[in-house]
């Protein structure tokens, strides 16, 4: 398979831009920075520069490592004593999508874009519901891009400059030995749910070999220094790569409309985890979290740059993008049905 041969310049953008933005302070910098950088270069230039083949991927495989290991025995106890708090949050926040498709049907979009472009998660697996269902897949697409690109860069913002400022925790143990055998695994699962055609098989493969072990063998382990880095940067630069002069000029009226029911599914979302929170007596920050609309390595990420309950923030994505699998299309036969 030949390259292209500007395969250099997306990286090289990223790189650069995580670079300035970790100089800068700003949280998550070798995502967020490298995801702005590349859709900078995208525009100013107006050349569609590729993303590193597979990029993404390895990306999410380490951070979704990283992310797996802080599930020891201690922590898997705490989520399933909170099964019901995660079941009952991940339940409440699909109905946010009822404000994306009131906001979008009373634009004029169609039944089928409206609720497929609202859905909270899984954009590639909404893309295809989209085509059997007679959707618009491109505005499906371009909103749940839209979505990620807003969650990427408001969430992890907002969260951190409007908690006081934590110190670093300490450095967690890494072991080579136990890392090769869980990273090979998590490599092994992701392979094995992408032939399976499970959602997000980089993200969750890995993450669940890790919890796994960690939780089974009462491991305290971490990734090396840089892992994790190295797997923001890999990410943001693939989600730039998604944005350019077009993705903006398209449809202004109908960006403009997701734009302004992510943002109030975001205002929900806060509220309702503020609620559970008080209802329940829990960690209320780590449900709010939790309860965003989307985006479970950068959610996670959050947490876990702010010593939040990272396993909280993981059950509560994950948990949802399963209900949004499963229920997504069964619940819009229905809607249809009931208006037939």
């Amino acid at each position: 398979m030949r390259l292209p041969p500007d395969l250099w310049v997306t990286p090289l953008a990223g790189a650069a831009g995580g670079y300035l933005a970790s100089l800068a302070g700003w949280p998550l910098p070798w995502m967020v920075g490298s995801l702005l950088a590349v859709i900078a270069l995208r525009c100013i230039s107006n050349r569609a520069f590729s993303e590193l083949p597979g990029g993404r991927k390895v990306g999410q495989w380490l951070v979704a490592s990283g992310i797996g290991l802080h599930f020891t025995s201690e922590v898997l106890a705490q989520v399933v004593s909170h099964l019901p708090i995660i079941v009952g949050g991940a339940c409440v926040t699909l109905l946010l999508s009822l404000i994306g498709i009131a906001i979008l049907r009373r634009g004029g979009v169609d039944r089928a874009t409206a609720f497929f472009a609202s859905m909270p998660g899984g954009a590639s697996e909404m893309v295809n519901l989209a085509l059997r269902h007679d959707a618009q897949p491109a505005r499906v697409a371009a909103a749940h891009s839209l979505r990620l690109l807003l969650v990427v860069l408001l969430i992890p913002a907002l969260f951190t400059w409007s908690l006081p400022a934590v110190d670093a925790p300490p450095a967690a143990q890494v072991d080579w030995a136990w890392l090769l055998v869980l990273l090979a695994a998590g490599a092994v699962l992701a392979l094995l749910w992408t032939r399976l055609k499970q959602p997000n098989p980089w993200m969750l493969g890995p993450l669940t070999a890790c919890a796994v072990a960690s939780a089974s063998f009462d491991l305290h382990l971490g990734l090396p220094p840089g892992f994790g880095q190295f797997g923001q940067w890999l990410i943001g630069c693939a989600l730039g790569c998604h944005f350019d002069r077009a993705f903006f000029r398209s449809a202004p009226g109908f960006l403009a409309r997701v734009l302004l029911f992510t943002l109030l599914a975001m205002l929900a979302a806060a509220l309702l985890g503020e609620a559970l929170g008080w209802l329940a007596g829990e960690d209320r920050l780590s449900l709010m979290l939790g309860m965003m609309p989307g985006g479970i390595t950068e959610l996670c990420l959050t947490a876990e740059a702010l010593q939040l309950a990272v396993a909280l923030v993981t059950a509560l994505q994950v948990l949802r993008l399963f209900l949004v699998m499963f229920l997504a299309e069964p619940l819009f036969k229905l809607w249809c049905k009931s208006h037939a």
